[in-house]
């Protein structure tokens, strides 16, 4: 039996489950196996973590079982479960992922008795950040790429119909300019203070939102499309807050624990 937690924000979902409980397992078929949302429990990503005397230090499998080195909704949920679980109140954690170490904090509630918590999460700053073009899906494209911990890939200008969104995504996210992959996500500027977003995450597909592809898609934004570094980014899932700041990238938004479970059936073994 394998206890797990499921929470989400703004639709981008994880499962959490203790390193001490999984530890000898393959952990690439078990995120295959929990994240599927048919015959598993459903989720885009799991994430093992184990806590620490400052918070957790935390490992990210995407939904088809590669690897991530972070995710920014994913870090603000497992945030919200430290939280929860401290023996002593807690209003802010340090997380220890592949792409550094992000603080979290506690900001608000949404409403009294409500299950939803805003946080905010120091996301560190952008590395290699640059235009470049590319050939993909069939087209000459404009890029934004950059290091946020994890590969990512803006696209500027309007949102795409749903055709060149699936075409475009599944091109650029196996590029071969990308030996590792990257996240796309194409970003319209309405406004100084508003930018939207769709998201093709890696190893994923389309997903609601996405918390480093929101810091990613504002930067793009402000280096190269005449918004503010300090605005909103409303992906399908919802809105959240960027500020690209000197000392780091902040990321505020909500994260909603959802259930503690057990898995029953039988983990594989690393072999």
């Amino acid at each position: 039996m394998l206890r797990f937690t499921k929470a989400h924000a703004y639709g981008n979902d994880f499962l959490y489950v203790r390193e001490s409980a999984v530890a000898g397992a393959r952990l690439d078929a078990l995120a295959r196996e929990l994240c599927d949302r048919h015959t598993g429990i459903g989720a885009d990503g799991l994430i093992v973590f184990e806590p620490d005397a400052d918070g957790a230090s935390m490992r990210l499998f995407n939904a088809d079982g590669s690897r991530a080195e972070v995710s920014g909704n994913g870090v603000r949920a497992l945030g919200a479960i430290l939280m929860r679980d401290s023996s002593t109140h807690r209003d802010e954690v340090k997380v220890q992922t592949e792409a550094g170490t992000k603080r979290v904090s506690l900001v608000a509630s949404e409403s009294a008795g409500s299950t939803r918590h805003d946080y905010r999460t120091e996301m560190g700053l952008p590395r290699d950040l640059r235009q470049t073009r590319l050939q993909a899906g069939g087209e000459l494209i404009e890029l934004v790429v950059m290091d946020f911990g994890n590969p990512q890939t803006v696209i500027l200008g309007e949102l795409p119909n749903r055709e060149r969104f699936a075409r475009l995504g599944a091109a650029l996210e196996r590029h071969e300019a990308f030996p590792a992959g990257t996240n796309v996500e194409f970003a319209h500027v309405e406004g100084p203070q508003t930018v939207r977003i769709l998201i093709w995450e890696r190893g994923v597909g389309p997903t609601f939102s996405s918390g480093t592809g929101s810091c990613a898609a504002l930067i793009a934004a402000a280096a190269f499309g005449a918004a503010e570094r300090d605005a909103t980014v409303i992906a399908p899932g919802g809105t959240q807050r960027v500020e690209w700041r000197d000392d780091s990238v902040y990321l505020t938004g909500w994260a909603e624990i959802l259930f503690d479970g057990e898995w029953h059936r039988p983990i594989a073994p690393a072999t």
